[in-house]
């Protein structure tokens, strides 16, 4: 008896709804929501990669740097203790200093064969204008490493370090005063921290940067960070009192 009840109910609501089942849909309103929803996420997701990209990037350069940092070690067990040094300008025209200057004298340590067109860990991974600028490199050396704190201190000019040559001075890893706060390698343009000054490199106040330092720590720094050298300017170059000073902390 229960069973026919409800067969006679079952029949009842088939008849009723033949032809018109009922189905489910979204109305304008619950699809425009939905995408907002998805606009919304997308536009939180986008900045966020962003970021992580430019993050991996900027670890994919202290790892260059790491790299740098094991050549130098290399070579400076190769010559005594004595970091590279020559006269300015080189004969390429290039100043020691410069990624172009050095390149030559830590590349037989990086594997050789490193050129603008292989330029190896010379280049960080999101330098979009030295391989047309600057040959492919992307760090600088400190001048401090090959003139005496006197010469160093005698600088005073950005242009000192490009137009006015000194005799080179020979100096030992051993006459870093302080390792920890002694730079001996950094990114010359800030890659990794854009400004609308990013190109000033060191003779500017802006940006952040990769440093290798001469206990072969690497640190991510804000110019406004670096101490004021002798060019009253973040210049690794001209660090006061040379490689017996120090670029940071403050």
């Amino acid at each position: 008896m229960i069973r026919s009840r409800k067969r006679r109910k079952f029949y009842h609501y088939r008849l009723h709804y033949k032809g018109k089942m009922p189905f489910c849909a979204f109305s304008l309103v619950e699809l425009l929501v939905v995408i907002a929803i998805i606009t919304l996420l997308i536009g939180i997701s986008i900045p966020a990669l962003g970021k992580a990209r430019t993050t991996a990037l900027q670890v994919k350069c202290a790892h260059n740097l790491r790299q740098i940092n094991l050549a130098m070690h290399l070579y400076t067990d190769t010559y005594n203790e004595t970091y590279p040094c020559a006269q300015d300008p080189l004969p390429t025209g290039y100043w020691l200093w410069m990624g172009r200057g050095f390149r030559p004298f830590l590349a037989p340590f990086l594997g050789g064969n490193i050129d603008a067109n292989n330029p190896s860990v010379l280049l960080c991974p999101q330098d979009k204008v030295s391989p047309e600028k600057y040959g492919s490199t992307s760090y600088g050396y400190s001048m401090s490493l090959y003139h005496s704190p006197e010469q160093i201190d005698s600088m005073t000019s950005p242009g000192d370090t490009y137009l006015n040559p000194q005799p080179p001075v020979p100096q030992k890893t051993q006459n870093v005063s302080r390792p920890s706060g002694k730079i001996i390698i950094g990114e010359w343009l800030s890659n990794h921290y854009r400004t609308k000054d990013f190109d000033q490199a060191w003779w500017g106040w802006t940006g952040r940067r990769n440093f290798l330092f001469a206990d072969s720590s690497i640190d991510f720094i804000k110019a406004t960070d670096i101490r004021e050298a002798n060019d009253n300017l973040p210049d690794i170059n001209l660090t006061i009192n040379g490689i017996k000073g120090i670029d940071w902390p403050r």
